[in-house]
């Protein structure tokens, strides 16, 4: 059977076809992204809800000589499918397959490398400006979900877009969703507005009038600043917060018809200012699972069509995330001074138990991680105990307020650091590589590497009885799968165990690479080749006397996942060079580059980090 799909080789192709084509070829592009990731997983909720707003925009603009911005890059598979990569998107998210987010050396389509969410506006901002300077007439269009529309950077570039009034279009994507349910009195605006029945009446009036004069440009923004005062009376006075920040606003359209879409958008396309297309979508729409579970289906593994339910063998192994959640909780039944922050994460790192047992203790801040720094510094100078939950790639983002906020005030907060490491599937944005070289390098900062599950709750109770500033780092996934202690106990502050003795070589393991170490260990001593491991525990403060003893070995070799440059394995060697210790050094990490997608356990072998590495860099350092 032939598919409109099938003859749609680059977005030019969207121009020959009717809406009604488009409409079926919407419902297409759907099923392929069903069909593949069920076998690849990915974010599937949320690229199902945009589709119409792709096919919309790609079908009105010329690219890639006209721009088109993704804000995070979890909504772009349709965009990734119509821009000649149909027969690769079957690799999705696959070594050396098509990258789950916008990637510009994939594709000339491709803008920019999103992948973090709250960017979108300031790059559109730029490009806009960039035309104005080289007196080019290239359209702009920056797509931003809702959830990402709460980030403080994408609000300090709406400031700057009604300042400079540049020509620009914001398709303001409304699901309601980030990864957990959106939270925050933008929500409520955004809400407030979807629900109005006066707003929607002013909509399909002030549409019908724009259908009727035919307006277009400077007409239409004119047209829309004499309408708003109209329009605004059916509210409080401070609620169209966006035409006040002077970008002309749309009353919500319905995301999901593209004959709607394109009308408004044909028109704010020809428009001499900004202007914001306000869209309301449905995630996971097409698909009944995903409609149905669209939190589950943000980032998902494979699964079954039909039923919706992942595919493989459930594992018997408590993950990192899930250990973390539970020994919180349990902490917080002990101290009731302890608060959870965290920034839209509520899920992903673990704290849905922790938000229903103690709601009032439970602080969601949505894609914000500076605010989450900053809101912990004032919990904990006003006396509380704030624990600090967040992605490692996500950190990143609050490191001024780690430093200001946190560290220079001398606040206790401990910072629950999930997905260190290599994280697979979603790619250079999303690894968490670069976190015990920037959280070591901030001054009175702790960092913990937790080699297992129970060092994991070891290591929480230790943090939050140490006081100052303390991240507990661990990787993403299932856990080694020993037993969690049902006391804890406090972990001696920068000192590390030895788990297992050996004479001629020492491995200086940190975090997830201590099992590996010991596999590569077991090989070694099949060799006749005496390796010690020594679980670091720490990657600030180092134990200098392990350090030390390890020097007395014919061979040190220190591992980690993550970087090297400012790593704990430069540590070492630090240490080393100032006690004068002459022993040959190897260190062990990801070295000055960046770590593409794929599985995890393949990219950590291409790295030389797992126990085959390991073994054969001892090999050839002491042949």
């Amino acid at each position: 059977m032939n598919r409109i799909l099938d003859a749609i080789a680059s977005p030019a192709d969207l121009k020959q076809l009717s809406e009604e084509e488009l409409g079926i070829l919407a419902g297409e592009i759907r099923g392929e992204i069903i069909k593949t990731t069920s076998c690849t997983g990915g974010h599937v909720a949320s690229s199902l809800g945009a589709v119409e707003i792709i096919l919309a925009v790609h079908s009105l603009i010329d690219s890639p000589r006209d721009k088109f911005v993704f804000d995070v890059g979890h909504q772009a598979y349709a965009h990734k499918i119509i821009t000649g990569r149909r027969e690769a998107f079957e690799n999705l998210r696959q070594q050396d397959g098509v990258s789950g987010f916008p990637r510009p050396a994939e594709s000339p389509h491709d803008v920019h490398a999103s992948g973090h969410a709250s960017d979108s506006l300031s790059i559109a901002l730029g490009l806009a400006k960039a035309r104005e300077l080289r007196g080019t007439d290239e359209k702009i269009v920056a797509l931003i979900g809702d959830a990402a529309l709460a980030g403080g950077m994408a609000f300090e570039a709406l400031n700057t877009i009604g300042q400079l009034q540049l020509p620009l279009v914001i398709i303001l994507n409304d699901n309601e969703m980030s990864i957990s349910r959106n939270v925050g009195a933008l929500m409520r605006h955004l809400g407030a507005i979807r629900s109005s029945a006066e707003y929607r009446t002013a909509r399909d009036t002030s549409q019908a009038r724009m259908e009727e004069s035919g307006a277009i440009g400077r007409a239409f923004v004119n047209f829309g600043r004499n309408a708003k005062d109209s329009i605004k009376q059916f509210f409080v006075p401070d609620t169209m917060m966006f035409e006040q920040l002077g970008i002309l606003c749309t009353p919500p359209i319905n995301g999901h018809d593209i004959s709607a879409l394109r009308d408004i958008l044909r028109t704010a396309l020809d428009a001499d200012g900004p202007v914001l297309v306000h869209v309301v979508t449905k995630k996971g729409a097409g698909y009944v699972h995903a409609e149905a579970d669209p939190e589950r289906f943000h980032g998902i593994g494979s699964y079954d069509i039909a039923t919706g339910k992942s595919n493989g063998k459930p594992c018997n192994k408590l993950s990192y995330t899930d250990a973390f959640g539970a020994a919180l909780v349990r902490e917080a039944r002990e101290d009731e001074n302890i608060v959870a922050i965290t920034a839209g994460m509520r899920s992903g790192t673990g704290l849905n138990s922790f938000a229903e047992e103690f709601p009032d203790r439970f602080i969601d801040v949505g894609i914000a991680e500076g605010n989450a720094v900053g809101m912990a510094a004032g919990l904990a100078i006003g006396g509380l105990k704030p624990v600090v939950a967040v992605y490692s790639t996500f950190l990143q983002r609050a490191f001024d307020q780690m430093i200001v906020d946190g560290a220079l005030t001398g606040c206790d907060i401990v910072y629950a650091v999930d997905r260190g490491g290599v994280v697979g599937e979603d790619g250079p944005t999303h690894h968490g590589a670069y976190d015990i070289a920037y959280l070591t390098l901030i001054p009175g900062m702790s960092v913990m590497t937790p080699s297992d599950e129970a060092e994991l709750v070891n290591a929480l109770h230790t943090a939050l009885k140490q006081g100052g500033s303390v991240a507990v780092r661990y990787p993403r996934g299932a856990g080694v799968g020993v037993p969690v202690p049902e006391k804890p106990e406090v972990l001696p502050i920068g000192k590390s165990r030895t788990v297992r003795e050996g004479a001629d070589v020492a491995v200086l393991a940190f975090g997830d690479r201590v099992a590996c170490a010991l596999e590569a260990a077991d090989t070694l001593a099949d060799e006749g080749i005496d390796v010690r491991v020594v679980d670091m525990r720490w990657a600030k403060p180092l134990d200098e006397e392990a350090i030390k003893a390890a020097a007395q070995t014919r061979l040190v070799v220190t591992v980690e996942n993550g970087i090297m440059s400012g790593g704990a394995g430069e540590g070492v060697l630090e240490v080393l060079s100032k006690d004068g210790c002459q022993v040959p050094t190897i260190v062990l990490a990801i070295d000055d580059a960046v770590v593409p997608h794929g599985k995890p356990d393949q990219l950590l072998a291409d790295l030389g980090l797992d126990a085959s590495g390991i073994a054969a860099a001892i090999r050839k350092a002491i042949a």
